[in-house]
């Protein structure tokens, strides 16, 4: 069994279920030492016993959308495990709404977890990464962060600001070692669409086809941790949709009829 993650430390946030909870236990069969963080801490545990030739695996249950919780939160990891070579951040909620049925509240919400809450955590970690010179930060955001789809204003915003703000947080400390790798995933069959919220803050509460049809996660975690190993700056785990990405480069204007013409699902 390779090795190529032995003795590094390894924190990923969203561990209990999907991309994170597959990452947990590929990490683990390569030998890396975890700190699995998600709301859940009896799903965190049931991962956490699954991670198969691990260093150690240690439990850091967290709710994530209270940003102001976060730097308190990132001290109990360093207590924990003293230094952090890999920063997963991978918790994250989705949508399915119009931009007008969707309330400002729930824009907040969405960015909250899925852009405050990730750069709180590196803000509260980095400090301890260049102390030791160096650490990467994986950063799972969407190929909806990269080009603009119905029903995902926010989640879509989100992603997209995920990527400035860590393409910009590399060019400053690159030659202090930390590096950054963007995950673009497509299609993954995880819960992130029944998970996903409405314009009023419910819960949308139904699967979508495409996502069932998707990638299994350990396909997406496989190629993410093949992606780190190499210390690739860009992955995009994905099906026949991965073609956007260079529609997007190519052709953006027919991308973008493409778009429009998409039904809203």
């Amino acid at each position: 069994m390779s090795q190529r993650f032995a003795n590094q430390v390894v924190v990923i946030t969203g561990a209990s279920s999907g991309i994170g909870e597959s990452l947990a236990r590929g990490f683990a069969r390569e030998g890396a030492e975890l700190v699995l963080v998600a709301r859940r801490k009896v799903e965190l545990e049931r991962v956490a016993r699954s991670c198969e030739g691990a260093r150690a695996v240690h439990v850091v249950p967290c709710d994530l959308s209270d940003v102001g919780s976060i730097p308190t939160k990132a001290d109990e990891i360093i207590r924990l495990v003293g230094h952090v070579d890999i920063v997963v951040h991978n918790a994250g909620i989705s949508q399915r709404s119009l931009v007008l049925e969707t309330s400002l509240e729930v824009d907040r919400k969405i960015m909250e977890l899925n852009f405050f809450a990730p750069v709180a955590l590196s803000k509260a970690l980095l400090p301890h990464m260049l102390r030791v010179k160096g650490g990467r930060f994986v950063v799972v955001s969407s190929l909806v962060g990269l080009m603009g789809v119905k029903l995902r204003s926010t989640y879509s915003a989100s992603k997209h600001a995920l990527h400035g703000f860590f393409e910009t947080l590399e060019a400053e400390h690159h030659a202090d070692g930390i590096r950054v790798t963007l995950v673009c995933p497509g299609f993954v069959a995880t819960n992130i669409a029944k998970n996903a919220v409405r314009g009023d803050g419910s819960v949308h509460g139904h699967a979508d086809e495409a996502n069932a049809a998707g990638l299994h996660p350990d396909e997406a975690a496989a190629a993410i941790l093949d992606a780190v190993h190499r210390g690739r700056s860009f992955v995009a785990p994905a099906g026949k949709e991965r073609a956007a990405i260079y529609l997007k480069r190519l052709a953006p204007t027919l991308l973008a009829r493409i778009m429009r013409n998409q039904p809203a699902r």
